[in-house]
C-alpha cells in the first residue's frame, strides 16, 4: 500500500494519495484545485487515478475533484448526506472500496459539516482486521476538532453540529486502536479550528491523551467548548463551500483569462469601472511606490486567506506582480475560488514608475525612529492590526488594536487629526492595512519596518496591559 500526504502550507491543507501497485490504482483524497501534482505523482508510481474522495464540502479552498475527474475519468465519492450538482457516488456508513492490497471503509462523522466522513485505511498485506490509518477530514485535527459554526446559512446550528461532533468522536473515532495513524485535512494556521497543531499527523492514542477536545467531559461541556472563541471566518468560506457543491468551471479555463497582459491605460480603465488592482509584491516594494487605489497582499504570506477576508470573490481583479509571478498569483487565487482575474499589468511596477501623479507611497520607519517620534510628543497614534490575542501577549504602550480583518468596518474609530503609525507582527499585514486606509482617504501614515518583532529585536519596551480600544 502507498499512502502519501501532500501539505500545502499557504492554505494549511493536507491531501492524500492512496495507491496499490498490484492493480495500479490510485485514490486522491481532498485534492487541491491545481491537480497536476497528483497526476505526476501517480504516473511516477505507475498508477492511474481512478477515484477521488472529498471528506466534506471544504469552505477554505475549492477542491480539485472536478479537475481530476475531467483529466482521468475518476469516480467522485462524497458522504451519503452530501448533495451536489455533479455525478458522484454517495458513500454510506460501513461501505467499502477495495482494490488489490488496499481496503477503504467509510465512517460518517458529521460535526464540522453534516456530510462529513472519515476514511479507514487498511493495508491488507499487514493486517486485514485493524486499520493502519484514518483520514479524518475536518472532524478530528491534530490538537483540535473541526469548528461547528460554519453552516448556519443552511439551517443547522452550531450547537446541533457540535453535538453530532461529540457523537462522531466518541462513538466512532475514539473507538479505534491507539496505534491507528490520524491524517487530517488541515494543520496549524487553518481557520477551520482554533488550536490546530503544527504537526500534520498523529495517532489516535496521542490525540486521546493530549487533544484538549478529547479530554473527559460530558456532551454539554463539549458543545460549550466547541462553540466558543472560534476565530472569525473569512467571508469567502460560504462562497467556496457552495462552489464545492456545484458543477463549476474548471481551473484551467479560468486561468486562460488571467494570463492576459494589460497596458497601464487599460488597467486604469477597468479600475475606474470597479475592478480591484491587487498588488502582490512584498511590502518593501509596494510601500515606496504603488498605484493609487491598489491593495497589497504579498505572495510571501497567507495570500489566499487574506484575499478571502478582504476581497469580494465576485469583483474583477487586475494583478500587479513581479515579473514571472503573475501566474502564481492567479493560481493561488483560483485555489480559493477567485475566478474574475482579468489579467496582469504588463511590465509590473515599471509600467507606472514614471507616472508620479498615479502613485502613492507609505513612509517606512525603523523601530528607533518610531520610538523617537513617540517620545517627541508629536500627535500620533500607534495602530496595531494584529489579532486581539497577539495584542494581549505584548504590544507598544498606548497602541490601538484593530485586527486587520475588522479594519474596513471600524475605520471610523481612527483619529483623523493624528498621524497613524501602523504595525503588525512582521510588516505583512500592516502593508495590507495601508491600502485600506488609503481607500478611506487617510494620508501621511507610517509603517513600522519589521513590525512588533523588529521592535522587540531592537530591545524596545513591550506592554501587556489592557488595550486602549479593541
Amino acid at each position: 500500500m502507498i499512502l502519501e500526504q501532500y501539505y500545502l502550507g499557504c492554505l494549511s491543507h493536507a491531501s492524500y494519495l492512496i495507491g496499490d501497485e498490484t492493480t495500479r490504482t490510485a485514490v486522491i483524497v481532498d485534492p487541491q484545485r491545481d491537480v497536476q501534482m497528483y497526476l505526476d505523482k501517480a504516473r511516477a508510481r505507475g498508477l492511474e487515478v481512478k477515484h477521488v474522495i472529498l471528506t466534506h464540502f471544504h469552505a477554505d479552498f475549492v477542491a480539485g475533484h472536478l479537475e481530476l475527474a475531467q483529466h482521468t475519468g475518476a469516480v467522485i465519492h462524497l458522504g451519503a448526506c452530501a448533495k451536489a450538482e455533479y455525478a458522484h457516488h454517495a458513500w454510506k456508513e460501513g461501505e467499502v472500496l477495495a482494490f488489490g492490497k488496499v481496503r477503504l471503509e467509510v465512517l460518517e462523522t458529521p460535526g464540522h459539516t453534516p456530510e462529513g466522513i472519515s476514511i479507514l485505511v487498511y493495508d491488507l498485506a499487514k493486517d486485514a482486521q485493524r486499520p493502519q490509518a484514518v483520514l479524518t477530514g475536518d472532524t478530528l485535527f491534530v490538537g483540535d476538532v473541526g469548528r461547528p459554526d460554519l453552516m448556519a446559512s443552511i439551517g443547522i446550528t452550531a450547537r446541533e453540529l457540535a453535538g453530532q461532533m461529540y457523537d462522531s468522536l466518541h462513538a466512532k473515532l475514539l473507538k479505534l486502536p491507539d496505534d491507528v495513524m490520524v491524517y487530517p485535512a488541515h494543520g496549524a494556521g487553518s481557520m477551520c479550528g482554533k488550536s490546530l497543531s503544527a504537526d500534520t499527523y498523529s495517532t489516535i492514542g496521542a490525540q486521546r491523551a493530549t487533544n484538549y477536545m478529547l479530554q473527559p467531559m460530558d456532551k454539554e461541556q463539549f458543545i460549550a467548548l466547541a462553540t466558543s472563541d472560534q476565530p472569525t471566518a473569512p467571508a469567502y468560506f460560504a462562497y467556496d463551500a457552495t462552489l464545492n457543491r456545484k458543477h463549476r468551471a474548471l481551473l484551467d479555463d479560468n486561468l486562460k483569462q488571467s494570463s492576459t497582459s494589460v497596458s497601464l491605460e487599460e488597467l486604469l480603465g477597468v479600475q475606474k469601472d470597479g475592478a480591484l488592482v491587487l498588488d502582490v509584491r512584498e511590502p518593501a516594494a509596494f510601500e515606496p511606490a504603488h498605484l493609487a487605489g491598489s491593495l497589497n497582499i504579498g505572495l510571501s504570506g497567507k495570500f489566499a486567506t487574506w484575499a478571502g477576508f478582504l476581497i469580494d470573490p465576485e469583483r474583477a481583479i487586475v494583478l500587479v506582480a513581479e515579473p514571472e509571478r503573475e501566474a502564481e498569483a492567479a493560481m493561488r487565487l483560483g485555489r480559493v475560488g477567485f475566478e474574475r482575474v482579468r489579467g496582469f499589468l504588463r511590465g509590473g511596477a515599471e509600467a507606472f514608475a514614471q507616472c508620479p501623479d498615479l502613485m502613492r507611497r507609505v513612509e517606512r520607519v525603523e523601530p528607533a525612529g518610531m520610538k523617537t517620534r513617540l517620545a517627541s510628543g508629536e500627535r500620533q497614534v500607534v495602530l496595531d492590526v494584529r489579532g486581539a490575542g497577539e495584542w494581549r501577549e505584548g504590544h507598544i504602550e498606548g497602541s490601538l488594536n484593530v485586527p486587520l480583518q475588522e479594519l474596513d468596518r471600524r475605520v471610523a474609530e481612527l483619529p483623523r487629526e493624528k498621524r497613524i503609525a501602523l504595525h503588525c507582527q512582521s510588516g505583512y499585514r500592516s502593508s495590507i492595512a495601508c491600502g485600506i486606509l488609503e481607500r478611506h482617504g487617510f494620508t501621511g501614515f507610517t509603517d513600522l519596518v519589521g513590525g512588533i518583532a523588529g521592535w522587540r529585536a531592537a530591545g524596545l519596551p513591550i506592554a501587556t496591559a489592557a488595550a486602549v480600544r479593541s
